[in-house]
Order: C-alpha cells, then structure tokens, then sequence
C-alpha cells in the first residue's frame, strides 16, 4: 500500500516501516471509548472518484495524543468495484487519476490499516457526515463489517467558535492560524480538521474531547452499517 508519512513526527506513535503495527485489528471490536485525558483524537479526510460515497481514492489520517499532533501518514486507495470511475470534475478538484489507484490496495485491504490508525481515539473531520459516509458507503460496496467508530465534527465546533462568513474548511482552518495548505489533498485537509479542534479548545479553556464537546452543545456519534435504502451521493467536505 503506497503511503505518504510527513517527517518531523513521532516514530513510535501508531505505525512503523511504512505499516502499521495493528494491521491485524478486529473492525467487529467495540467503539471507541473516549478517556477524559488532554485531547486525544484522530483526524481523518477522504477523497473520492466520483459521486458515490463508497468511491474513496485518498486517505489522510493526523493523530493527536495529548493535544499535540504525534502522526500523519496517508495513502491512496483502489476504490471498489462499480463505483471506480474517476469523474472528471473530481479530478479537477483533488489531481487523482485512474492510473495514480491501478496499485493501491482496495477498501476491504487497506481497512485494518485504517482503523490501526484510529485504534481507542474517537474520529473528527470537517463535515464528518461526508467522511463517515465513505466509511460506511465503501464498507457496504465491499462487503466488509462497518467499524463502530465514535466521531465528532470540526463544522460543527467551527460554527460554535468563530463568527466567519464561510466555515469551510480553509475558511475555518485560517481561523484556526493554520493557512496556505492544498486544501482537498487529504493528508493535508486531516491536519487541518486537527488544527481546528486544538485552537477550539483553547478558545474554550477545554483540555479534552468531551469537555469541549460540551463547551460546544454537541457530543459525539457513532458510526453505524449504511441502510441501503438510504444510499446516495454525499457532497464535498
């Protein structure tokens, strides 16, 4: 599985030699528990092929371990079958293209790699709602279980922390002090969503996941398997 990891991070954090240690996790074993301990999450993006949900070409994933980004790795992925046409307009947006995926490793491989990643941390993203649909979306078009993820939204602790004219995610993360990044390479969108949650918490004198939920009047979801009646296209974050 090609990976990206940036330097200056913590090697003995999740993953080493390009892999991480826990490949080999159940996605079947209980959600997150969140510990009320300084700030510990883990960020996710995706980028997708097209329209569908279940179409994830890209993967960025920062983690936090007591309010301090200690990881950032991401990887391309081989979206699965009957929902692996690129779309053009897709392409213009994040400059994946067919042939970048033909070698990547498919959902239902890279996905014990994915949730290794996360391991006890609970999941943000911006506009979470996306991000976890692909979860969810690509599991179901895989045939794979639906890990039980606990998640947040950086969107929603945006909307509650800064009185901005837009909150998406460039927006808020320029509030947040974090500015000129390649907004939709995933990698970086994660750290971004990260930065978001860490200068929220300051703003609000909160030091761990729950109380800045609070602080902010939402709380946390979990993710459960998709209702294929209820299937559809999900906007971009």
């Amino acid at each position: 599985m090609p990976m990206v990891r940036a330097t200056g991070v913590n090697r003995s954090s999740p993953a080493a030699g390009g892999r991480f240690a826990e490949v080999g996790r159940a996605v079947s074993e209980p959600a997150a528990r969140v510990r009320d301990v300084p700030l510990d999450f883990t960020a996710v993006d995706f980028e997708t092929a097209g329209p569908s949900s279940a179409s994830a070409c890209s993967v960025g994933v920062v983690v936090v371990e007591d309010g301090a980004v200690v990881d950032r790795v991401g990887w391309l992925i081989r979206p699965p079958a009957g929902h692996d046409a690129f779309n053009e307009w897709n392409i213009r947006i994040h400059g994946i293209t067919p042939d970048r995926v033909i070698g990547a490793a498919g959902w239902a491989d890279q996905l014990d790699d994915l949730v290794a990643a996360i391991r006890d941390r609970p999941v943000v993203a911006h506009n979470a709602r996306f991000d976890m649909g692909v979860i969810r979306a690509a599991c179901h078009a895989s045939g794979v279980p639906t890990p039980p993820l606990d998640y947040f939204c950086s969107l929603q602790i945006a909307r509650s922390t800064y009185a901005l004219p837009s909150y998406r995610l460039p927006v808020a993360a320029m509030a947040a002090g974090f500015e000129d990044f390649p907004h939709h390479d995933a990698l970086a969108d994660a750290e971004a969503c990260a930065r978001i949650v860490l200068h929220a918490a300051k703003r609000h004198g909160t030091d761990d996941v729950p109380s800045l939920l609070a602080a902010v009047g939402t709380r946390l979801a979990r993710l459960t398997p998709l209702d294929p009646d209820r299937a559809r296209p999900m906007a971009f974050a």
